[in-house]
């Protein structure tokens, strides 16, 4: 039951990472698992098997939400933006209460009364951050045409250990880093295309997707152990001001998510109640695994 309930936990880090504006750190976070994930990233030479069983059954979940959701997220988004925006909006939200009971746990420790200066500004700053990073995005891409060169294999090596670093930080959205850079499509592209390539049974299309895929798959492997190292020691020596930027950089999630996606100028009454109800499903679905004992 453990290893299935990791396994959806992933599936949802997985589908959210490839959304613009949606963090997979945040929904990380949201479920209560991302401090055990960071432990185990950041120990795995050093506890190889304790940080296998923990990270294997997630990987699985993340590589199907990330495969399995590319084609339904792409008409989600196309056809039905709000609703399915709002969803996760209140997957995101619903781990809130979690959060802050933590940076309440953080201040009691240290014999705190309030909100101290600290916090308030990092939880300010990284709100401001993550407004930022949206109003950054630019238009919508074309999808580049790659071809397998040395040059290119470097290019996706730096854009995976760009995307993951901050696909690492709870509320900084990997994908809407790629749409900044102009690369989102192109990466989703290459992903869809391998389930293409499988369908039709065209394994040389399989085969030359995977062959840039693998790249951008090295750098993304080194940015999130190089970032979870720096994230163990924050935790470790400031928990209060690192829960407190984290739940601002979490609070400017939607407007992140509505703003990137263009939710609002396709605003529609059926699909604003749509997205309520389902925002509000999916917030009592992400308190629930919050509450649900990780270890």
């Amino acid at each position: 039951m453990k290893g299935l309930l990791d396994i959806l936990r992933g599936v949802a880090i997985g589908v959210a990472n490839i959304i613009p504006g949606v963090s997979g750190g945040t929904m990380a976070v949201s479920m209560g698992i991302y401090d055990k994930i960071i432990g185990a990233v950041s120990g795995l030479f050093k506890h190889f098997k304790q940080s296998i069983l923990t990270l294997l059954p997630l990987g699985v979940g993340m590589g199907i939400g990330i495969v399995a959701f590319g084609y339904a997220l792409r008409y989600l988004l196309a056809e039905h933006t709000l609703a399915t925006c709002l969803t996760f909006v209140g997957l995101i939200l619903g781990g809130l209460p979690i959060l802050w009971g933590r940076l309440r746990q953080s201040w009691a420790q240290k014999a705190r009364k309030g909100a101290p200066v600290g916090e308030v500004i990092c939880f300010a700053a990284l709100l401001a951050f993550g407004v930022g990073m949206a109003l950054m995005q630019g238009g919508d891409e074309t999808i580049k045409t790659l071809t397998l060169t040395p040059g290119t294999a470097l290019l996706l090596a730096a854009l995976g250990l760009i995307a993951s670093a901050t696909m690492v930080i709870p509320g900084v959205s990997g994908s809407m880093v790629l749409m900044v850079l102009g690369y989102y499509n192109t990466i989703l592209d290459l992903v869809t295309g391998c389930v293409d390539g499988l369908v039709a049974g065209d394994f040389g299309l399989i085969f030359h997707n995977v062959c840039l895929l693998a790249p951008f798959a090295v750098g993304v492997a080194l940015g999130i152990f190089g970032i979870a190292k720096i994230i163990e020691y924050l935790f470790a020596h400031f928990p209060s001001q690192t829960f407190a930027g984290i739940i601002g950089l979490i609070v400017s999630s939607p407007f992140a998510m509505l703003y990137s996606s263009g939710a609002l100028a396709r605003f529609s009454l059926p699909g604003l109640i749509a997205g309520l109800v389902l925002g509000a499903a999916g917030a009592w679905v992400t308190l629930l695994m919050g509450k649900a004992d990780p270890e």
